[in-house]
């Protein structure tokens, strides 16, 4: 595995890709950062890690925003922007791509996944609703993805717990104890390094299963 970073100009403004590539990959997964944070959360690091062992590029996106070292997140259209820009770069390498994200990020994946022709799209920690206000759902961002996708969930995340998403044709991996961020307590019947690992064995086995 090689690791390098790009930086690509926007109509939202400067991105920053940092790909983690492999000379056997057959896909590439795109994957961005939520509100709250960067690509340092321990998912995105942990996909980045692994998955290029099982023939996956990583490419995990900067914002714009977070780029220019903004501590509040873009507009839901702004960050949208950012991503359309950022496509032709992913695309780049002549493979298909799927479109992911944590948070945020999985939201901005989902509304544009159809438009810009991803193989699929990775859902981690999908914002379902604000905490504590459950008539504010955000389902049909999920439900009208238009691609394949796989929705990873910690059963303690206040923005939505796995048993509260809607049925339809996305797939959803519950990871016990984990809560938005995928961080479980000490006390938690999994440990902090078996949910990471149940993350990237999930997302390894469904990019593998992908019709690409």
């Amino acid at each position: 595995m090689s690791t390098r970073t790009e930086t690509v100009d926007t109509p939202a403004g400067e991105a920053r890709i940092t790909w983690h590539t492999t000379p056997e990959a057959k896909l590439v997964l795109a994957v961005s950062h939520g509100a709250g944070g960067g690509i340092e959360a321990r998912d995105l690091r942990a996909l980045a890690a692994a998955l290029p062992a099982l023939g996956v590029t990583v490419a995990l996106v900067e914002q714009p925003w977070r780029v220019a070292g903004k501590k509040v997140a873009a507009a839901p259209k702004v960050l949208d922007e950012g991503w359309r820009g950022l496509w032709p770069v992913l695309a780049a390498p002549g493979l298909p791509v799927v479109a992911g994200g944590r948070s945020a990020g999985a939201r901005v994946a989902c509304r544009t996944a159809s438009e810009l022709g991803a193989a699929g799209v990775l859902a981690l920690a999908f914002p379902l609703h604000p905490p504590g206000r459950p008539e504010k759902s955000r389902a049909e961002e999920l439900t009208g993805a238009g691609r394949p996708t796989l929705v990873v969930q910690g059963d303690r995340d206040p923005f939505g717990r796995p048993e509260e998403f809607p049925e339809g044709e996305h797939a959803l991996v519950r990871i016990p104890g984990a809560d938005h961020g995928f961080a479980v307590p000490k006390k938690a019947d999994v440990s902090q390094d078996e949910a990471l690992a149940m993350i990237t064995a999930a997302v390894g086995e469904w990019l593998r299963a992908l019709p690409v």
